[in-house]
């Protein structure tokens, strides 16, 4: 295993329906890709697009200038970058760009231990799902170091249409939870406004209509509530432990910051209870199962 540095050479970790398509985006745009993930199909079908498959995370780190996570959490990310000193061969000063949902002061934390290590960290979370994922398209909220973003913009702009510098480290994970807080309040928002008009004896579609050309619309309304709620197809592509798992952290960073907000802390327990009555795995649209059999 070469150990030589190449400032093109990205180490990928994570390579699931999200991380697999934003791998491939990199390898387009001319970057060596070096990816690891715990399934095997997943190591394969990267090295089929042009990649090359590690078979341990630290294998896929060394000599690299770079590294992206894509995982479920910060905790596992932590135990990815530091777990067996996974992050030890890297090139001294690489930039590590967590794209993950993290929590905020966990994150700051971890950019604290990597600066003691020689790293920089950059929290660059995404939004617009596996379809943005897959399109290249995905919003990006980067926190970190004005230099140390601007170093990983040829690697963001390769995944993303935007990129919004957030401020410093942990800035974007805030970002993201701050998102997925008013995007889960907006669905749970849309369902209870649709099943309470149905109960009048309006029809669905016609209140998706009429929402949609009205001041109530929101993203919940156009392009998921047809498409996956309505139909019963619930294929958004986004498990409702994840979006569970966002909401809290939005939750508990105002908790932290000395403040009461009700709506986030209720919607945060709907999210958390749906999960728990339908398994963290189930598609987040599917969380319309709960809230009827709730009622």
């Amino acid at each position: 295993m070469s150990a030589t540095v190449d400032a093109t050479r990205v180490a990928f970790i994570g390579l699931g329906a999200m991380g697999q398509p934003m791998a491939q985006h990199l390898i387009s745009a001319g970057f060596e890709v070096v990816g690891f993930d715990l399934s095997k199909d997943a190591r394969v079908k990267l090295a089929d697009a042009g990649g090359r498959a590690a078979e341990t995370i630290s294998e896929a780190m060394v000599g690299a200038s770079f590294v992206i996570t894509m995982l479920p959490n910060g905790k596992i990310v932590r135990d990815a970058l530091l777990g067996e000193n996974a992050c030890g061969g890297l090139k001294q000063n690489a930039v590590v760009i967590d794209m993950s949902s993290s929590a905020p002061n966990d994150t700051r934390d971890l950019g604290l231990e990597l600066a003691s290590r020689g790293l920089r960290l950059v929290d660059a979370p995404v939004s617009g799902g596996v379809k943005r994922a897959v399109s290249g398209t995905l919003t990006i909220m980067a926190g970190g170091e004005d230099a140390d973003i601007e170093e990983a913009e040829p690697l963001l702009n390769a995944v993303g249409q935007q990129v919004f510098r957030t401020g410093p480290v942990g800035s974007g994970h805030a970002m993201k939870a701050i998102n997925n807080f008013v995007s889960g309040a907006g669905v749970l928002a849309a369902i209870e406004g649709v099943l309470l008009g149905r109960a009048f004896g309006l029809e669905p579609e016609t209140i998706v209509d009429i929402l949609n050309s009205s001041s109530g619309k929101n993203n919940a309304t156009e392009v998921k509530m047809k498409q996956f709620i309505l139909s019963e197809t619930f294929g958004s592509g986004f498990a409702i432990g994840l979006m569970a798992k966002d909401i809290r952290i939005a939750a508990d960073l105002a908790k932290t910051l000395g403040l009461r907000l009700d709506a986030l802390a209720s919607t945060a327990d709907a999210w958390d209870a749906a999960q728990k009555a339908l398994g963290p795995s189930e598609d987040h649209t599917r969380i319309i199962r709960y809230v009827e059999d709730h009622n």
